[in-house]
């Protein structure tokens, strides 16, 4: 196959837009064979992790490539959330173009800016798929003169500006030049817009070969999996390569499998030409970023740049009275590997060895509390601290790194979210309101944005939707938002009653209920006052024989709020750690037998 019949195409957009729906459409509409474990009837074939088909978000992205009319499509699927900014930056340099899909009710979002900026830096041409347009309450106009806004505002040039437009309903499968579903049959607009509009790579067969890596996975048989794109030249199966490193040394070795894709299988191939996609294996110590290059000739391809972490956190081994009870990886050399191990395909993440814990930093909360999520439920049991921010340090002043917040609130609660943003010092940039829905742009430093997410969710009843980019690193203000109530501490090792409990709620909001294991030390609960305090919550009612009419039917014990892993990173202070284990998150003291 030439590259004059490659397109490598990424899909770009917001989270929950339905960009892994339009991939299904795309797939199916192809009659692409897929694998036995996707039915006709299953969906959401490429959000395949347990986390994400849970949050309905992508995490990983991942590659398809469909056969179109004698035309071999590479179909991208990438994360929408800036915390996952480490992938999108691979996967846009695998492509020559995008489809941005932009909702017909909401229109282009933050999450699309930050995913839109990088393509159009790259010089990708884009197609805009105004998806959902069966929806009852759609605004297409509105839609997309926002996305000309959003275009102009990024600084996309006159090209680029005038956009085309595909009207599409990637649930039903259908899609047309023209927002209405009656005139529409199928997918095949897409298909062919990807044709017209999308350039063919650029790459040349016959020049030395070049080979970028954009991913790295693992196999039990053929070791570690480079996937990528072939720049120049051609591959084929026990080929001799140079391997050129991120330090620029070069070593060579030869190829034990070369795959391509075909749906969302990987399938041996004898060759590949520039242009395509593809897996290869043989070099044991490969990274993301690095080359693959001629042997007679290596040259090597510039270094992936990565956009540097933002938070931070510390990783250790449990040191809880309940260590050890319910994880099956627990020690430090266990959990050292696990953490090293996703250094390979992480590009984003970073480990600092401190004898005994890591310093894991990454992109942001979510990004970290996916990886210590995944971890979780493989089985691996540990602590960690409350997350920080990463501040650059000159002979001069200190530099923080600053978020810009989009929030979309009704119109009820927006002064109490316009309150508790003025005790985090946050600077409204804008503000307007579309039928009753008052949507606000902040600037504000990332350490006094951190543990406002589930605060703001519970102000505004569920109905609110926050998003957050990383803007720049300012001068520190000196400034920092502290939690303005304390904590209920359990006072001995034991277990829950009733008793003790309907006492304790008394002081404030509970998180766990009667008959659970806790040990003194182990927070239960948040006080209703600014100061931490210890609580009896396993005394037992004392019996006696006598008993009066009606005792005890007049109390009432309250449903506890139950904690979730990012409820607790972002309850924390500096005197409290997260004790994770594949069956409870705890959160507990660090020093158990202060007195308070």
């Amino acid at each position: 196959m030439s590259e004059n019949n490659i397109r490598n195409v990424a899909i770009i957009a917001h989270v929950d837009h339905g960009k892994t729906t339009l991939v299904d459409a795309l797939l199916r509409q192809s009659k692409t064979k897929l694998g036995k474990e996707f039915s006709e009837e299953s969906t959401l074939i490429m959000d395949s992790n347990d986390l994400e088909k849970e949050r309905g978000i992508t995490i990983f992205s991942k590659n398809a490539s469909v056969d179109w009319n004698g035309t071999k499509i590479n179909i991208i699927d990438t994360p929408g959330h800036a915390d996952f900014g480490g992938e999108v930056e691979r996967v846009l340099k695998m492509a020559d173009g995008c489809l941005l899909l932009v909702d017909a009710k909401e229109g282009p979002m933050p999450q699309t800016k930050f995913v839109l900026k990088r393509a159009l830096q790259l010089g990708h041409k884009i197609i805009v798929v105004i998806n959902k347009i069966d929806k009852p309450d759609v605004r297409i106009q509105h839609v997309i003169n926002k996305t000309f806004d959003l275009f102009l505002e990024l600084g996309a040039d006159e090209q680029s500006a005038y956009f085309p437009v595909i009207y599409c309903s990637s649930k039903l499968g259908k899609a047309g030049l023209e927002p209405d579903l009656q005139k529409m049959t199928d997918i095949t607009p897409i298909f062919d817009a990807i044709l017209e509009i999308i350039p063919a790579p650029l790459g040349n067969c016959n020049q030395p070969l070049q080979m970028l890596v954009t991913s790295i996975s693992g196999d039990n048989f053929k070791g570690r999996i480079a996937a990528g794109r072939i720049i120049n030249g051609q591959l084929k199966t026990g080929q001799d390569i140079m391997h050129i490193n991120r330090a620029g040394e070069i070593k060579k070795y030869r190829l034990t499998s070369l795959m391509t894709f075909q749906g969302l299988q990987r399938v041996d191939s004898k060759e590949a030409q520039a242009g395509d996609i593809v897996a290869i294996s043989g070099i044991p110590e490969i990274t993301i970023g690095e080359t693959i290059a001629d042997v007679s000739n290596p040259q090597r391809l510039p270094l992936l740049d990565i956009e540097e972490p933002t938070v931070r956190m510390t990783f250790s081994v449990n040191t809880s009275p309940f260590a050890g009870r319910e994880g099956e990886f627990k020690t430090s050399r266990q959990i050292q590997e696990r953490l090293y191990k996703e250094l390979e395909t992480d590009v984003a993440l970073r480990v600092e060895d401190l004898n005994g814990s890591w310093i894991v930093s990454g992109r942001g909360e979510l990004h970290l509390a996916i990886l210590i999520e995944r971890m979780r439920r493989e089985g691996f049991e540990f602590q960690v601290s409350r997350p920080q921010v990463i501040e650059k340090k000159t002979e001069e002043d200190i530099f923080t790194p600053y978020e810009t917040v989009y929030l979309e609130v009704p119109e009820e609660y927006s002064g109490v979210v316009m309150q508790k943003m003025g005790l985090r010092h946050g600077q409204l940039q804008d503000m307007n309101t579309e039928e009753g829905i008052v949507i606000m742009e902040f600037i504000i430093a990332t350490k006094e944005l951190l543990g406002y997410r589930s605060e703001f969710v519970s102000d505004t009843h569920g109905l609110g939707i926050i998003n957050t980019s990383f803007l720049e690193y300012r001068k520190d203000p000196g400034n920092i938002y502290l939690r303005d109530r304390g904590s209920l501490i359990a006072h001995e090792n034991g277990v829950t009653k009733l008793y003790g409990l309907i006492s304790a709620q008394d002081r404030g909001e509970l998180f766990i209920g009667p008959a659970i294991p806790v040990y003194s030390g182990q927070v239960i609960g948040q006080n209703s006052r600014a100061d931490d305090i210890r609580v009896n919550v396993c005394k037992e009612k004392q019996l006696t024989n006598h008993r009066s009419a009606g005792e005890g039917v007049s109390e009432h014990f309250n449903t506890p709020k139950v904690v979730s892993l990012e409820n607790a990173l972002e309850y924390i202070d500096d005197s409290e750690l997260v004790e994770v284990t594949p069956k409870n998150i705890r959160i507990r003291k660090i020093n158990l037998n202060a007195r308070y």
